[in-house]
C-alpha cells in the first residue's frame, strides 16, 4: 500500500453536501469567490445599462463596458490604486492606517516632474536617457522616506497613524502645491511616458503578450504540481487530483481569457496613422471618410484599413507592474519572516513584542514599504497623465483603503489578502468607470463610492462574528 497522505474521509466529512466538499476540496476562498461574482455582476449591470441610455449595442450585453477598450482602459486605471492597496494591506493588518497616500502621491508625483523639467533637462538637455532613471529612482525613494517618517513618528512618538497620517494629508498636498506653484508641472521625459501607458511604445502587442500568458500558464501549473509534491513531502493532506486539474484549468483560463480581451482592441485610428507616416508604412487604399482617410470594416467596428494595418495593443506597462507588484507583495507577505511578523503583529501585538519581534521597527517598515508602493504609483499616474499637479492623488486615499477593506482586509488586524485588495481595487474602479461611461454627476460618484465603503465595512463586520 502507499505510504502518501490522503484526506480522511470521517462520518462529518461523509454528511458534507456537494458545495462544502466542493469548497474544501479545491480551497478556493467562498468570500472571494463572492466577490468576483459580485465583480460581473457589476460589469453586467453597467454594460446594460449603458446599452440601454445609449444605445449602443456593440457590447456582449448591448452595451459599451463588457468591450476590449473600456476592459483594456479598465486595468490600467486601476492599477496605480491597486499597487497602493497592496501595501495598505499589511498596514491594516498591523492594526495601523495611511491617510495620507493621496497627497504623498501629489508630493512624489510634482517632485519627480520638478526634478526632470526644472532640474534635469537643463543640465543634461532634453531624451538624455538617465533622466528617466534618475527620476523613478528619486520618486521611489522619496516615496521611501516620506513614508518611513510617518512610521517613525508613530513607532516612537507614540501617536496615533490616524493622527500622524492625517496631518500628512494636509502638510503633503500643502508642500506639493508649493513645489509646483500651484501650476501644471510638465512635460515628462519620452521614456519616462512608457510607465503610463498611454503610448504605443508602451503596449506589449499580441505576440509578447501571448508568449507572457503561455509563462503565466506554465508557472501557474508549475506552481500547483510543485505545492502538491511539497505536501507529499512534509505529509500533509492532499488536495484530490480533480481539484488540482480544476484549479490549474481555472489559472490558465483566467490568464488566457484576460489576454484575448487585451489582445482585441486595436489602436485608435490618429495612432495608426501617426505610425505609419513616421515609418513610412502605406496605408492600403479603402473606403475613405470625409477627411479623406481610408478606412474599413472589421466585423461591426470601423477601423483603419484591415489589409494589414490593424495594430493591437495586448498588455500595458502599467497593468504588467501592477502584476509584479502583486505577485511580489504576496511573496513577500505569505513566504518571508516579515509576512509572518505582519501577522503575528495584528493578531496580538502584545504577545509578539514578548515573542521577540521589535514592533517599532517593524511599523517603520511597513509605513516605509507603504511609501516606496506610493512612489511606484505616482510614476505610472504622473506618466500617464505626463504632467503632474498638487491635485494628482486627490481622493486616492478613500479609494485605497475602500479597495483594501471590500478585498477582506479587516479593520481589526490580522486578516487580509494581498490578491483579495488588488480585486477590491478593480470592483472600486469598475463602479467609478461605469459610473463615468453613464455620464452620472462627479458628486453622485463621491456618494456611491462612501455608500460602498461603508458597506464593504458592515459586511466585514458581520463576517468577524460569524467567523467566532
Amino acid at each position: 500500500m502507499s505510504n502518501a497522505p490522503q484526506s480522511s474521509q470521517g462520518p462529518a466529512l461523509q454528511n458534507e453536501g456537494p458545495v462544502t466538499r466542493f469548497f474544501r476540496a479545491t480551497e478556493i476562498n467562498a468570500r472571494m469567490l463572492g466577490m468576483l461574482a459580485a465583480l460581473v455582476l457589476i460589469w453586467c449591470v453597467f454594460d446594460i445599462a449603458s446599452g440601454i441610455l445609449r444605445g449602443n449595442f456593440g457590447g456582449l450585453l448591448g452595451g459599451s463596458f463588457l468591450t476590449p477598450r473600456n476592459l483594456w482602459t479598465l486595468l490600467v486605471q486601476t492599477s496605480s490604486i491597486a499597487i497602493m492597496s497592496t501595501g495598505m494591506v499589511l498596514l491594516i493588518v498591523m492594526r495601523q492606517l495611511d491617510l495620507s497616500v493621496g497627497s504623498m502621491l501629489s508630493l512624489v508625483a510634482v517632485s519627480g516632474a520638478v526634478l526632470q523639467v526644472f532640474k534635469l533637462v537643463p543640465v543634461l538637455g532634453v531624451g538624455h536617457p538617465a533622466i528617466w532613471i534618475i527620476a523613478v529612482v528619486a520618486c521611489i525613494a522619496l516615496g521611501t522616506l516620506i513614508g518611513a517618517l510617518n512610521g517613525a513618528v508613530v513607532a516612537y512618538a507614540r501617536i496615533p497613524a490616524f493622527i500622524v497620517t492625517l496631518g500628512g494629508l494636509l502638510a503633503y498636498s500643502g508642500l506639493a502645491f508649493y513645489l509646483a506653484r500651484g501650476e501644471t508641472v510638465a512635460p515628462m521625459d519620452k521614456t519616462y511616458e512608457i510607465f503610463g501607458g498611454g503610448i504605443t511604445i508602451s503596449w506589449l502587442g499580441p505576440f509578447w503578450s501571448w508568449l507572457l500568458a503561455g509563462v503565466a500558464c506554465a508557472a501557474i501549473v508549475f506552481g500547483i504540481a510543485n505545492g502538491r509534491r511539497q505536501r507529499l513531502r512534509f505529509k500533509f493532506p492532499l488536495r484530490p487530483m480533480w481539484a488540482e486539474v480544476f484549479l490549474a484549468a481555472l489559472g490558465t483560463a483566467a490568464v488566457l481569457g484576460t489576454t484575448l480581451v487585451m489582445n482585441s482592441y486595436p489602436w485608435p485610428f490618429k495612432l495608426i496613422e501617426n505610425y505609419a507616416k513616421a515609418n513610412n508604412v502605406v496605408i492600403p487604399p479603402g473606403v475613405e471618410d470625409r477627411d479623406g482617410n481610408a478606412i474599413c470594416m472589421a466585423g461591426e467596428q470601423v477601423v483603419r484599413c484591415a489589409d494589414g494595418l490593424i495594430y493591437y495593443t495586448g498588455f500595458s506597462v502599467p497593468v504588467l507592474i501592477a502584476m509584479v507588484v502583486g505577485l511580489l507583495m504576496t511573496f513577500l507577505a505569505t513566504r518571508t519572516m516579515f509576512g509572518r511578523y505582519v501577522y503575528a503583529i495584528g493578531g496580538n501585538p502584545e504577545a509578539a513584542e514578548l515573542a521577540g519581534i521589535n514592533t517599532k521597527f517593524m511599523i517603520v517598515k511597513g509605513f516605509a514599504l507603504m511609501g516606496a508602493l506610493v512612489g511606484i504609483s505616482s510614476i505610472i499616474s504622473s506618466a500617464r497623465l505626463n504632467a503632474a499637479t498638487n491635485a494628482l492623488g486627490g481622493l486616492n486615499e478613500l479609494y485605497v483603503i475602500a479597495a483594501t477593506v471590500i478585498g477582506g482586509t479587516s479593520l481589526a488586524g490580522g486578516v487580509g489578502t494581498i490578491y483579495g485588495a488588488m480585486l477590491g481595487a478593480l470592483m472600486m474602479q469598475s463602479i467609478i468607470s461605469g459610473m463615468s461611461l453613464l455620464n452620472l454627476p462627479a458628486a453622485f460618484q463621491n456618494i456611491v463610492v462612501g455608500v460602498v465603503l461603508v458597506f464593504a465595512v458592515y459586511l466585514d463586520q458581520l463576517y468577524s462574528r460569524r467567523v467566532k
